[in-house]
């Protein structure tokens, strides 16, 4: 009886860290395409075919997966911090800052991906993108608001964030000091959702159950 050989299913898992890393080397050259996914086959010498099992909705997989990287390496960063010692505007203005500075290595690939992302047909994975961010953020502040509050939080800081990612991709001053003094300026807009707490609180009882429900849900409650 002939014995079927095993096929690793594990070995497109194990090459996307590598690929990655070797494909940041050609965006901002080529930008976030085909070639450079081939490009970065080649520099860590396997075939393109296996490179396509890894990300085989590239570029959006590969935007993806440096999103997810970025967001991580900032969680990382602020569990090292004393948070919980910190006031609410202070959490988010430190979180802000943290995402922007591990993502400075790679400030021409985000600049790309962002081109990239405001295509039309690209834009669900751009609102997922940034949904997952700020959503990540708000849970290291130690948010846990499953009301409207928590839609509203999320919507206002999505805005913020955005608007300092741009003003970030132009800024050219010594260590990045104008986009420091653009998130103080912009993080009032968040404190915002924190001052009127009581109003929403009340508007929020009136809303339908459902979306109460909804919030519950995404914490498994």
């Amino acid at each position: 009886m002939t014995r079927k050989k095993r096929i690793r299913t594990d070995i497109p898992d194990d090459l996307r860290a590598p690929l990655l890393e070797a494909a940041l080397a050609h965006v901002p050259f080529d930008g976030w395409t085909g070639l450079t996914l081939r490009q970065a086959a080649r520099d860590i010498g396997i075939d393109y075919g296996l490179a396509r099992l890894a990300f085989p909705d590239a570029p959006g997989d590969m935007i993806d997966a440096l999103a997810k990287h970025c967001d991580e390496e900032m969680s990382s960063a602020a569990k090292l911090l004393e948070m919980d010692k910190m006031k609410v505007r202070d959490k988010i203005t430190t979180l802000i800052r943290l995402r922007l500075e591990v993502e400075l290595p790679h400030k021409e690939a985000a600049r790309r991906a962002l081109t990239w992302l405001m295509l039309p047909q690209n834009q669900p994975l751009a609102v997922k993108l940034l949904n997952r961010t700020v959503d990540l953020m708000w849970r290291l502040t130690g948010d846990t608001s499953t009301d409207f509050n928590y839609y509203t939080k999320r919507l206002t800081l999505a805005g913020v964030y955005s608007s300092c990612i741009l003003y970030w991709l132009g800024d050219e001053s010594e260590k990045q000091t104008d986009t420091s003094a653009f998130i103080g300026r912009r993080i009032g807009d968040v404190m915002k959702i924190e001052k009127g707490k009581a109003e929403l609180k009340n508007w929020t009882e009136r809303v339908p159950d459902i979306w109460r429900g909804l919030g519950k849900m995404r914490y498994g409650q």
